[in-house]
């Protein structure tokens, strides 16, 4: 991935943004490079009490690696899915009056999360994220990290300003960061939203934190023999938008450290991405094996996996079946452009997938990582 390195945006001394989603594996790689863009700003990292020693040994990590983060981050106690955030009202206060930002990454990221889950984490965390924000006399920018798939069942070219299009959704983890995502527009607060496609590991290195979305498919094609069959749901010709963690990273700390992303909404994704047979055939090589694809239409493909055998044989839910045979192109030309100016654009897959099927190799029986919830 291209950068260029740019002059950090200055900040008022007193400046404190409030970070969700740390220690997850996307915040607190994140947070190392906010830092280095705003040498001024203070993070306070809102972390549930179950998760507090991890929290507190990320910052000792961070500091250890990144030197000049150390002393820049608290960790403060609290929940998104309690009122005031469950925070005591001395402390509430004390953290909006210096409160200039927040970058809202917390959710439940999970396919297959059950509704009354995913509307507690995703929608009523994030009301109760803005109205926290909105009782804050200095704040001027939420950054909040939605998803593509908020355009559900809509087809044909979704843009960047799209967003309630009369689509319906295919699973509820898709309709909750729908609702939060409205929650968050109309919240009469400014904003940037960013909607990042399927993430998967490192470009470089190929790290990631747990193995789902395309992972998925390579589980089950590591079951079967070869030369074998493999499902190749409906035409094989949809789009599959991956996109990798270090792309989505640089993108979200150079945009919304500058002042020209804000109101914007931003599609991180792959503006070239492959088809779903394309990335099938690319993983199968990449492990040395040779499929023929056959097709088999959604409804049955859903039948089968019905099953509840045939998911944890292959270790592939049956709600990721809908993702290969969805025909949706994500327009990213604010992103493509608004990017440009950083030297940030998304790598080609076929320039990352060894490295991502080297490591999945590597650490396919260490990587069990579930949700943080």
């Amino acid at each position: 991935m291209a950068t260029k390195r740019s002059r950090p945006t200055p900040s008022h001394p007193a400046s404190t943004v409030l970070f969700t989603g740390f220690p997850g594996f996307i915040g607190a790689r994140l947070i190392p490079r906010l830092l280095e863009l705003r040498p001024n700003v203070r993070f306070a990292c809102l972390v549930q009490e179950k998760f507090q020693g991890a929290a507190r040994e990320a910052v000792e990590a961070m500091a250890a690696a990144h030197p000049a983060t150390c002393g820049r981050l608290d960790v403060v106690i609290g929940d998104i899915t309690a009122p005031g955030l469950g925070l005591g009202e001395g402390e509430a206060r004390r953290l909006r009056k210096s409160l200039v930002g927040c970058y809202h990454l917390a959710a439940v990221y999970d396919l297959a999360v059950a509704r009354d889950v995913a509307l507690r984490i995703n929608v009523e965390g994030t009301r109760n994220v803005l109205e926290f924000l909105g009782e804050a006399p200095h704040f001027r920018r939420l950054d909040y990290v939605s998803t593509a798939y908020v355009s559900g069942t809509a087809v044909g070219a979704y843009r960047e300003t799209d967003l309630d299009v009369g689509q319906s959704f295919k699973n509820f983890y898709e309709e909750t960061k729908f609702l939060a995502e409205v929650a968050v527009t109309e919240s009469g607060l400014p904003y940037t939203v960013y909607r990042p496609g399927i993430v998967v590991g490192d470009s470089g290195t190929g790290e990631t934190a747990k193995f789902d979305g395309p992972y998925f498919a390579l589980n089950a094609m590591n079951f079967l023999p070869s030369p074998g069959l493999f499902i190749r749901i409906g035409g094989g010709t949809a789009e599959v938008n991956l996109v990798p963690v270090d792309f989505v990273l640089e993108a979200i700390a150079r945009l919304s450290s500058w002042d020209g992303a804000k109101g914007k909404t931003y599609h991180l994704t792959d503006p070239a991405p492959r088809t779903a047979l394309e990335i099938a055939d690319l993983l199968g090589k990449s492990i040395g094996k040779s499929f023929v694809y056959i097709p088999v239409p959604l409804p049955i493909a859903k039948l089968v996996f019905a099953a509840p055998q045939i998911p944890q044989l292959l270790g592939m839910p049956s709600q990721t079946l809908d993702y290969f045979d969805h025909p949706v192109h994500y327009d990213a030309a604010q992103a493509t452009q608004d990017l440009a100016r950083f030297g940030v654009s998304c790598p080609p897959f076929t320039s990352y997938v060894q490295t991502l099927v080297a490591f999945w190799k590597k650490k396919k029986s260490e990587i069990t990582r579930g949700a943080m919830i």
